[in-house]
């Protein structure tokens, strides 16, 4: 092999003012440092957060000693590689500078043999502030650019925004879910690259044409060449060889052959089919046979278009894979720490793998966070599941200046190279917000951003905002993606260039972020009017789990609106508006810790009345992906799973909710006095689909009241009602106060989904109290379990003292009907995310526990 590489993982570092160098951790940041040597307290305790502003005001420096292999001297080329710098940076080689970096979404590299010696070397990396960098930007700037969820404020730089200016992970500078740690370091590898002839840069299949009969691709190797070259390129996939002879340039040159695999296996996502994938290798080998250079890359022979057609009602807005319809069903990521190189390969396997056993088959991947690492999209492409992938930019309007943009451009064209192998990306969106929250053809829309602005300050930011997202960015994409969709920002109706392109409201076109219950303080019942093509966005907070509370916070300050609690609550006002929406909807809880419980129901019980609200609507609407999927740190938060991986009652209920067939019972207009109550069947599967609606009334105490059954029919991928009926007539004369309905779909005798319906709201219901008792199932290793009550309880809540997940929880019972759940528990290591085991102490509470 003529190229070899040589990791760079011992470094220290210090700050720039400072003498005394202390061991540092590569990949890393300067805060997660810091930490380890105990000179600051957990970030993520208490109010500490505040305490720790004064990091970012620094300069920093990281240094490292190596020794080079024998025969360095041969190799003709040795490059210094960076797959990270956050985020200005000057790098030194023998205190020569080599190199300065000033973006953290791409790699950096530089020829460095000529700066080397023989014995011992150094190179020494030195960050620059990013706030002092960024505010002389602001002054000749002369304005500031919105940047709504930057916290200035509390970075001590008052209404000084400027977050804008860095190619930096927008969340470090504070979200209104996370908080403002503003790192610097060498988060990703760094290494030297040894090597003499010719190299391969880059390998990617694109995939021509995709079908069950013929997979038609084309091998693209990118391969750099100091000299005339000859020899042969080899490419093997699955037991098959296709090989080339070239001849090579001098400089950078992209090889391309077609090849073609006869009956391939498809790549689908979750509910379609298996998630297929393919190694390609790639080797040069000279005229004498020997190896030169070789590139692995794995990908998945599929098709994926995002289809948008002229209807009655507007334009679909749907992704189809492989010629299937796909309603896509996920949740918005964010980043899973504020200090990402903390984020293990088992965190991530936790997270997919959640995502996989709650029935999502799509993540986004929004754009305030960070392209995220390659074990992401590698875990998404194994367990099925889809990728919407926005640019680096959300809820802020940029600068655009040459300098910007061709960092913009090179960061682009890195990441779309990076990433394009993947088959589970389905879209590339340019940016999060910006074209609604600007709102440039409608002067009385958006987020009101506009107004400060003269109007040929406008004209500059919107001109800017073009240039990036209409013309910068799909270009790239059209360039070198593969043929992956681009979408301008989201949400957007079309791209018009008039008042009719901005999603400020819910219409029959685009992709839609629905904000009206939660922000607004909209009632539930809004979420089954306000239905778009594609729900992109909505969502509901709730605090974590006291266990989880009680990492950052004492018993003392268990309290609402204690400073901790506050500082572990970025939207403002959040924590007073999940108590309003609890005091609509639930019982009063009994004292903060049970609020923690019902803050969790409530959550779910609004998710779970936009999701089957959204599948109820297909085909009109072919997507639902709530906000959000994780947290970056411990905090109340819209996450249906928090910082530590557990599950919320949210997570269970997506999980039912996503199901492949999934019933829903609802009032019209979701109102408890109207007359009439609607079955809906909603079926994801490719078969049509016959079962039994099964209507059993009982009393709370559990006796059956009354009871029916009904054939049902709905055709392969269709949502329709089965069977309406007047509440009065399921009622039979019952009082609606003491009454549960339990309707189920059963098909060869099994349930394929239920569903608990109440004649009036929880708030009104008069719990009993109830005895649950769980018992091991024997035989089951402890890990199987029946559940059962002497009354109704509501919203059964099990405990477990080990780390893992149940098959279901947050589960309504009924005396007489016993659920049987099993405990698997999360896995630190080994090949799976979840296995078989005991829970250890297991606890069983429910509603009437935590009421007052």
């Amino acid at each position: 092999m003529s190229v070899q590489r040589q990791a760079l993982d011992q470094w220290s570092f210090k700050a720039t003012d400072e003498t005394k160098w202390l061991a540092a951790k590569v990949p890393g940041t300067v805060h997660t440092d810091l930490l380890r040597h105990g000179i600051i307290e957990d970030p993520f305790y208490g109010t500490n957060e505040h305490d720790l502003q004064w990091i970012d005001k620094k300069d920093w420096e990281y240094r490292t000693q190596f020794e080079l292999p024998e025969n360095w001297n041969h190799c003709r080329h040795i490059e210094l590689v960076f797959d990270g710098l956050d985020t200005y940076a000057d790098v030194y080689v023998n205190e020569a500078h080599v190199l300065s970096a000033d973006n953290m979404f791409r790699s950096w590299s530089v020829e460095v043999k000529d700066r080397l010696r023989p014995g011992s070397n150094n190179i020494t990396v030195r960050f620059r502030s990013p706030i002092a960098e960024d505010l002389p930007k602001l002054e000749k700037l002369g304005y500031s650019l919105p940047a709504a969820n930057d916290q200035s404020e509390l970075g001590g730089l008052g209404d000084r925004r400027v977050s804008v200016f860095a190619r930096k992970a927008p969340y470090h500078y504070g979200w209104d879910w996370g908080p403002r740690f503003v790192t610097s370091g060498i988060w990703r590898e760094a290494r030297l690259v040894f090597r003499s002839g010719p190299r391969l840069t880059d390998l990617f299949i694109r995939q021509d044409e995709i079908s069950g009969e013929a997979a038609k691709l084309t091998v693209m190797a990118e391969i750099e060449a100091d000299e005339a070259w000859e020899g042969r390129l080899a490419v093997s996939a699955d037991g098959m060889t296709w090989e080339q002879e070239v001849a090579l340039e001098p400089g950078r040159q992209t090889v391309e052959f077609p090849l073609e695999i006869v009956q391939p296996r498809l790549w689908w996502c979750r509910g379609l089919g298996e998630p297929a994938l393919y190694e390609f290798g790639a080797c040069l080998t000279g005229e004498d046979g020997g190896k030169i250079d070789e590139r692995k890359v794995k990908t998945g022979l599929r098709r994926i278009r995002l289809i948008r057609e002229k209807d009655a009602a507007g334009a679909s807005f749907r992704f189809e894979l492989n010629g299937v319809p796909v309603f896509a069903k996920g949740a918005n990521h964010i980043p899973n720490d504020s200090f990402i190189p903390e984020v293990t390969f088992e965190r991530y396997r936790h997270e997919i793998a959640s995502a996989a056993e709650s029935n999502m088959n799509m993540l986004r991947v929004w754009g305030g966070g960070f392209y995220e690492e390659d074990i992401f999209y590698e875990l998404c492409d194994e367990y099925g599941l889809l990728v919407w992938q926005d640019f680096m930019f959300a809820c802020s309007m940029y600068p655009g200046d040459q300098a910007f943009l061709q960092n913009v451009a090179s960061e682009a064209e890195y990441n779309i190279k990076r990433l394009r192998n993947h088959p589970c990306l389905a879209l590339w969106c340019g940016n999060n917000e910006m074209d609604s929250a600007w709102a440039h053809y409608d002067e009385d829309g958006g987020w009101g951003w506009k107004k400060d602005f003269t109007p040929e300050q406008r004209e500059t930011i919107w001109n800017d905002y073009e240039e990036v997202f209409h013309k910068l960015l799909p270009e790239a994409v059209e360039r070198l993606g593969g043929g992956v969709a681009y979408w301008p920002s989201s949400p957007l109706r079309e791209l018009t260039g008039d008042v009719s392109q901005h999603a400020t409201k819910v219409t029959g076109e685009g992709d839609v972020h629905y904000w009206g219950v939660w922000h607004a303080v909209e009632p539930f019942s809004n979420y089954n009017e306000r239905v778009g093509r594609f729900m992109s966005e909505y969502g509901f907070q709730s605090f974590p789990e006291l266990s989880s509370v009680l990492k950052y916070a004492t018993e003392e300050q268990l309290e609402l609106e204690s400073d901790v609690m506050l500082a572990h609550q970025k939207n403002g006002r959040g924590n007073q508006i999940i108590k309003e929406y609890m005091e609509q909807y639930l019982p009063q809880p009994r004292d903060f810790k049970a609020f923690l419980y019902m803050s969790q129901v409530l959550q779910a019980e609004a998710i779970q009345t936009a999701i089957e609200a959204h599948r109820r609507n297909k085909p009109f609407c072919m997507g639902t992906l709530y906000w959000q999927m994780n947290d970056c740190w411990p905090v109340a938060s819209w996450a249906g799973m928090d910082y530590y991986g557990r599950w919320k009652a949210l997570q269970y209920t997506v999980r039912r909710s996503f199901g492949e067939v999934m019933l829903s019972v609802v009032r019209p207009g979701g109102e408890t006095d109207s007359d009439r109550v609607d079955f809906h069947l909603v079926s994801d599967m490719r078969n049509p689909l016959e079962a039994t609606l099964r209507l059993a009334l009982y009393d709370f105490g559990g006796r059956l009241l009354a009871e029916s059954e009904h054939t049902v029919n709905v055709s392969a991928d269709e949502a329709r009602i089965v069977y309406s009926a007047e509440a009065g007539e399921l009622l039979n004369g019952h009082d609606p106060q003491g009454v549960v309905l339990l309707a189920s779909i059963t098909r060869g005798g099994s349930v394929l989904d239920h569903k608990y319906f109440y004649f009036v709201s929880s708030r009104s219901i008069d719990l009993p109290q109830a005895t649950i008792a769980v018992k091991e199932v024997p035989g089951s290793g402890g890990n199987r379990f029946t559940v059962e009550t002497d009354a109704l309880a509501r919203q059964v809540c099990l405990q477990a003292s080990e780390e893992g997940i149940f098959s279901d929880n947050f589960f309504d019972l009924i005396p007489g009907l016993p659920v049987t759940v099993e405990f698997r528990r999360r896995c630190e290591a080994g090949s799976e995310a979840f296995a078989a085991g005991s829970p250890g102490t297991l606890t069983v509470l429910s509603m009437r526990d935590f009421m007052a």
